[in-house]
């Protein structure tokens, strides 16, 4: 099956992403304040290494893991997927454009995930700025309803692609 837009652009982001980890941690201290309490207020630590492969495998991973499992998963013709209108969106005719569909919805949410992460670890980067080290709660929280925003907007786009049967 070809790649479509969205996984070349799912692809773009990830490997923008890690690239942005890594340029973005070479700054930070050799102790890296990683883990902060609800004030904002540095309460656990690991070293650069660590933390700069700890990220890497986040923005990476967890994004590719959340798109190439579904993906995989699709690919089997006895695939369990539940859709509004479920036998029309999977009749033979339409199937493969369905899979190919979903494939991109999940590309597009993996995206959403990996620029999310990128913020905190902008945030984290930030707060190792300060002495002592301090993350800002509402810059957090901020980014975390926008997040929190576009995910329900990608699940509604979802659901508004499946749900109504063209005529």
């Amino acid at each position: 099956m070809q790649r479509s837009n969205a996984t070349t652009v799912f692809l773009v982001i990830v490997i923008g992403a890690a690239a942005f980890v890594w340029f973005t941690s070479l700054g930070l201290p050799p102790r890296v304040a990683s883990h902060f309490g609800a004030a904002g207020l540095a309460n656990g630590f690991m070293p650069r290494d660590f933390y700069v492969r700890f990220m890497l495998g986040f923005v990476v991973v967890l994004p590719s893991v959340l798109v190439l499992l579904p993906a995989a998963g699709l690919r089997h013709p006895r695939a369990r997927i539940n859709l509004p209108n479920r036998d029309y969106w999977l009749a033979p005719a339409r199937r493969t454009a369905t899979v190919v569909a979903l494939r991109a919805h999940m590309a597009y949410v993996g995206c959403l995930l990996a620029i999310f992460l990128c913020y905190v670890h902008w945030l984290v980067v930030r707060a190792n700025a300060l002495a002592p080290p301090h993350l800002s709660m509402p810059w957090f929280f901020g980014g975390l309803a926008a997040f929190a925003i576009a995910t329900v907007a990608w699940a509604l786009l979802l659901i508004r692609h499946f749900r109504n049967v063209p005529r």
